[in-house]
Formats: C-alpha cells, structure tokens, sequence
C-alpha cells in the first residue's frame, strides 16, 4: 500500500470547467491545486484578512465584480494589491462578468492565474468543489482488480495468481464492467465513501498469464469499462484449504478498515471447477439486497428457530 499526494494540477481543472485562461504565469499544468475549499473574496477586498486562505481558488461572482467596479481607481488598485499580494492559488470571474483591466494587470504582476467562465457563481462553486473533494481527496494504491457488478462496485483481492483478473474477465464477458486492474487507486470523498479508479497509464488493460495485456475497451467495447466506482464491498480469493471452516451461512459479516472506513469483505476459497464469476455474481446481488434491507442468512436463521420451536423469548 503506498500513500498518493492529493493535488491537481490547474490545467486538468481549466479543461474539466471549460475556463477561459486570462492570466497564467506558466503552463496551467504545473499549477497544484491543494485544498478542496473555495472562497468569494469580499472580506478580503473590503480589507479584512483574518483567516484569509490564499490556497483556496477565489470566485469573484456579481457581487464583488460590482463592488471592485464602483470603487475609484485608486481604492481599486490598493484594495485588489492587498488581495493578490497573498498569491492564491487562482482567481476565476464568474457569470461572464469583464474582467477589469487592473485586476489583470496585478494578477500578472503578482503572477497569479486568472481565468473567467461565464457559469453562474452558485453553480460554478457547487460543481468545483465536488470535483475538487474527488481530486484531492486522501488517497491509497491498493494491488487488486475493481469490476463493477449489478451495480456493486467489488474490489477482488488476493495474492497474486490466484485468478484475480481470470474472473475479471469472465466477468466482463458476462455484461459487467472493469474499473481497474493490478493497481486501484482508493480514494475517500466523504465519511461513508471510498471511490476506486484505475492509474491513468493501466486504465482499461487487464493482464492475463500466458496471454499478455489486453486492451479490454478495444476487446469487448465501450460498456465493458467504467472510469470510477463506489467500493461497495471487498472480495478476498485465497486457495482452497482443506480441512479450514469456511462460513457457510453468512450470519457475521466481516468488514476490512480502508482509511477509516468498514467495507463488507467476503472470503471465497478458489478451488478447480468452482465458477468464481457466478459467485461474485452472487455476492454483489446479495450484497445489494442487504443494503436493501432483507437478509437471507437472518431470515433463514429465524425460519429455522422457528421450526425447533425457539423463539426471542426463550432465547
């Protein structure tokens, strides 16, 4: 497991937002971005700084476009000196607003990127910074294969050749979808989510012993590959043992800690003759189903008291 430093470079988010670039000091890929967090600039152009981030991109909406405009040309240039001096990350005007020829001139002056979309503010900031939480949220590698399954999203673990990315592709060949293979990056957007995608050089090849890398979109097409999914639940391939217990009735779920969060981990013994693809077909449904509400191992549980005439009160 090796820890990935959360930043994103500029150039990435101009593309993704469709900015128009009025300033930037070098290429906006060299640009990082490192904090999630956005701020409208009104305190600081009003004067007040306490607290002021300069890593945050700061959005100039209507308000403060009308408020940098009716000011003099001399409250102007020393309101918007003071604000640029601090260097933050980026300036972006929103709602198509023009951008004032000063600022220009002092965010070259004090090299910070500016860029203009004509988005309105609310929706500018809301889609901004939901990608930003994506982009720059803390993140793991984790040696495994991520498909995509009735909609669960099950990262397949195990050692290596135990047939991990075989199933994979049965399960591709089945109507499911691959996120990533060998390498998965893992990233934690909220307290309850962890979002897996594929390292951008691997993305949509699949390794097979024997066989080489196989380009899995070019192979099976456009709907047999998804660029990222929600982890829903965790699959761990080992080589059957004989002799060992293995749960038969599915009443404790275990769960393995990913950055802080418990993800619902099953373990499945790999055995010659055993079809793994419907196994994980299986799993992923009844893992649904228990997000749904209805557990069959309870409910056969219950069922089977029942009939030897035990009940929660005699329990």
């Amino acid at each position: 497991m090796s820890d990935l430093t959360s930043r994103v470079d500029l150039g990435k988010l101009i593309n993704e937002k469709g900015m128009k670039v009025e300033y930037t000091p070098e290429d906006p890929k060299r640009i990082m971005i490192s904090s999630s967090d956005v701020n409208r600039p009104g305190l600081a152009l009003a004067g007040f700084f306490e607290h002021f981030d300069p890593k945050r991109i700061q959005v100039i909406g209507n308000a403060e476009a009308m408020f940098i405009k009716q000011m003099d040309e001399e409250t102007k240039r020393e309101r918007l000196t003071d604000f640029l001096k601090f260097a933050p990350a980026a300036v972006v005007v929103t709602h198509g607003n023009e951008v004032d020829p000063i600022l220009l001139e002092l965010a070259e002056y004090f090299e910070v990127p500016l860029c203009s979309t004509e988005e309105n503010t609310c929706d500018f900031m809301a889609s901004i910074i939901s990608y930003l939480h994506v982009q720059l949220a803390p993140q793991i590698t984790r040696h495994g294969v991520f498909v995509e399954v009735y909609g669960e999203g099950i990262l397949i673990m195990g050692d290596s050749g135990v047939g991990k990315s075989e199933t994979a592709i049965e399960l591709i060949k089945r109507g499911h979808r691959l996120i990533a293979d060998d390498a998965v990056e893992l990233r934690k957007v909220s307290d309850k989510t962890i979002v897996g995608q594929s390292p951008e050089i691997i993305r949509y090849y699949i390794e097979l012993r024997g066989i080489g890398i196989v380009d899995v979109r070019r192979l099976f097409g456009m709907g047999s590959v998804k660029a990222t999914e929600k982890v829903d639940m965790i699959i761990n391939l080992e080589p059957w043992v004989n002799g060992k217990m293995y749960d038969r009735m599915g009443l404790e779920t275990e769960y393995t800690d990913i950055m802080g969060i418990k993800i619902p981990t099953t373990t499945i013994p790999v055995h010659p003759g055993r079809n793994l693809a419907v196994v994980l077909e299986i799993a992923a449904m009844n893992n649904r189903q228990k997000k749904m509400g209805y557990n069959t191992a309870e409910e056969f549980n219950k069922k089977l008291l029942e009939s030897m005439g035990v009940t929660d009160d005699t329990l």
